[in-house]
């Protein structure tokens, strides 16, 4: 596990919404290279979105968690994408939705090729839930490059930041040693140029060229 500080210029110029898909086979074609971002329906995902790529209605945003309930797709160049995944944990859905992006979501992580890599975006005032470790954990054995943004760090004090990062220390050691983490907030803004440097890597990275 290993903390960012130093940032990396990164922009999703000409970033533009796609489309909204409720199958795997609904999305785009399967070239290319695409990140995506997944966390529980109340962590600030589509806040973070926005912020990341300097739009402010981007991804909509709702006092009311669980909006994403699709498939997300954004470009922002030739087959380069975001990926807005469903949020889970939290929102007001139905059974039957929540079982069908209990499969589909799944599907997409372990037959997407054109994923580069993955940003989990977590409430930094509470520990990590079993479904976030279980996502590092398959990220770890499918070797996916993981960006775990620890949001609203802009209510921590200095004390509860120590605290916050010695738990998180606790939580995923022997886990995800290879994932990359940070504080980050989607309101001060923080956090934004280490982000962007992170995944500025994966999408210039041999791989994906």
């Amino acid at each position: 596990m290993s903390i960012l500080e130093s940032p990396k210029t990164f922009s999703f110029s000409n970033v533009k919404f796609v489309k909204e898909a409720h199958l795997l086979r609904q999305m785009p074609t399967d070239i290319g290279a695409e990140i995506a971002f997944a966390g529980r329906s109340n962590a600030g995902k589509s806040s973070i979105i926005n912020t990341l790529c300097n739009r402010r209605k981007l991804a909509r945003t709702s006092r009311t968690p669980g909006r994403t309930q699709q498939f997300v797709v954004y470009e922002f160049g030739t087959d380069r994408r975001i990926i807005d995944l469903p949020g889970f944990g939290f929102a007001k859905v139905s059974k039957n939705k929540r079982d069908h992006w209990s499969l589909e979501i799944p599907r997409y992580l372990e037959q997407r090729r054109s994923l580069v890599g993955l940003i989990l975006v977590v409430d930094s005032r509470h520990r990590l839930k079993e479904q976030e470790l279980e996502l590092l954990g398959w990220c770890k054995s499918s070797d996916l490059p993981t960006l775990l943004l620890l949001n609203k760090a802009d209510k921590l004090n200095q004390k509860e930041t120590s605290s916050v990062l010695r738990d998180l220390g606790r939580d995923v050691d022997g886990l995800a040693p290879g994932t990359s983490v940070q504080l980050f907030s989607a309101k001060a803004p923080l956090g934004v140029d280490s982000a962007l440097g992170v995944i500025a890597g994966w999408f210039e990275s041999p791989e994906t060229q």
